[in-house]
């Protein structure tokens, strides 16, 4: 693992509590933006208030937003694999998963994070972080057993649990390869806000794109509820953690990163717990406690 930030400093805590606190509530916000609502058209949405809101924050603070042919490559990217592939892949997969569930599966984002920082970085894997991993797959296992369980045809919504979990899965690796690639030299030149700008606007036309190819004409939903929503998961859930995140990944590196994901999770599962009535079994509670440890034990075999 390359070096870094230390773990224990303000600017490491402060974006870790801000993100981890703020993601764990949007995967319950997003279930709101899927019930009677296309899912490719409420991402669409979403990103389509953050792009021009991230711009304005990237001209404000003065950062450039000229990018060179291979910087805008790279901006292209990271806006298919995190803007669009990553978030349509969840959304969808919430149709079928508690949204708790799949914030959970979120949390071992750590792995593909670290074989492709392996890959494609050089950095290093320990033998702890591959034991703790394990340990953090048989948990969040024991949780996702559960949910096909109590829901062997249908899921949360409608359709099939075990389709659910693939698309969760797929976009765990969206999102990895999102995080791995943005973090080269390339990536690592460019202003941090101006780069996911440009990402999140390449991410938002293809979303657009595959909303009216796969969804059909736009809707307009004329619930208050779903656009404040739509608000929250653009400008709080997007614009302010986003550059949080990725900041986070250079200072410190995609494996050490995502120790949010514990503080999402715990925020995520108390959400599902006080509204989507999730029931707690010696299984289920089993398996959080062993996807946490595994965590904690994987995270600071990385950070050694």
């Amino acid at each position: 693992m390359s070096g870094g930030a230390p773990v224990l400093n303000w600017r490491v805590i402060l974006p870790f509590i801000l993100t981890g606190s703020i993601w764990g509530s949007t995967w319950f916000v997003i279930t709101g933006q899927i019930d009677g609502v296309p899912a490719a058209w409420s991402v669409f949405y979403r990103f389509a208030l953050a792009t021009p809101a991230l711009f304005l924050a990237a001209f404000l603070m003065k950062r450039r937003l000229k990018l060179t042919r291979p910087e805008h490559l790279l901006a292209a990217f990271v806006g298919i694999f995190q803007f669009s592939g990553n978030f349509l892949f969840v959304y969808h997969a919430e149709l079928y998963v508690t949204s708790g569930i799949v914030a959970m599966m979120f949390g071992l984002l750590m792995v593909p994070n670290a074989l492709f920082g392996r890959i494609f970085l050089g950095e290093r894997v320990e033998s702890g972080f591959v034991l703790g991993s394990i340990v953090a797959i048989i948990g969040v296992s024991f949780l996702l057993f559960h949910e096909w369980q109590a829901n062997p045809d249908a899921g949360v919504i409608g359709g099939n649990v075990g389709l659910g979990i693939f698309l969760a899965f797929v976009g765990i690796l969206s999102a990895s390869i999102a995080n791995v690639i943005q973090a080269n030299p390339t990536g690592r030149a460019v202003p941090m806000v101006s780069l996911l700008a440009w990402a999140m606007l390449y991410g938002t036309v293809f979303d657009l794109g595959f909303a009216a190819l796969t969804a059909g004409p736009p809707p307009f939903p004329t619930s208050t509820s779903y656009w404040m929503g739509i608000v929250y998961l653009a400008l709080i859930g997007s614009v302010v953690t986003f550059p949080l995140h990725y900041n986070l990944v250079r200072e410190i590196g995609a494996g050490r990163t995502a120790y949010n994901s514990i503080l999402t999770i715990s925020v995520a599962m108390l959400i599902s717990t006080l509204f989507e009535d999730y029931s707690w079994t010696m299984l289920t509670a089993g398996g959080m406690v062993l996807a946490v440890i595994g965590m904690v034990l994987a995270l600071r075999a990385k950070i050694r």
